[in-house]
């Protein structure tokens, strides 16, 4: 099984947008785990300063997959995460 890792970085408490964010995650996680892809999903503060470090990010949602932000500032769709998430778990 393939393993992929999806770190959804948002304010704390999450706002809409990043609760959209993380939900639209978690619904394309649930189509792959079919796939034998599994996703482990993570939350990271956009403001602390590690995560800061580590992406240079500052605005929020963001979504970074194994390692590498690939979406920032705005809500991903659905598909758009699965497709990034098959091309991550190849």
């Amino acid at each position: 099984m393939k393993e992929v890792k999806v770190e959804v970085i948002g304010v704390d408490p999450p706002c809409m947008r990043c609760q959209s964010a993380r939900k639209a995650v978690e619904k394309a996680a649930e189509k792959l785990r079919a796939e034998e892809i599994n996703v482990k999903i993570e939350k990271a503060n956009v403001t602390s300063k590690e995560v800061i470090g580590k992406y240079g990010v500052l605005v929020s949602p963001a979504i970074a997959i194994n390692g590498t932000v690939k979406i920032m500032g705005r809500v991903p769709s659905e598909d758009e995460i699965e497709s990034l998430l098959r091309e991550a778990a190849r």
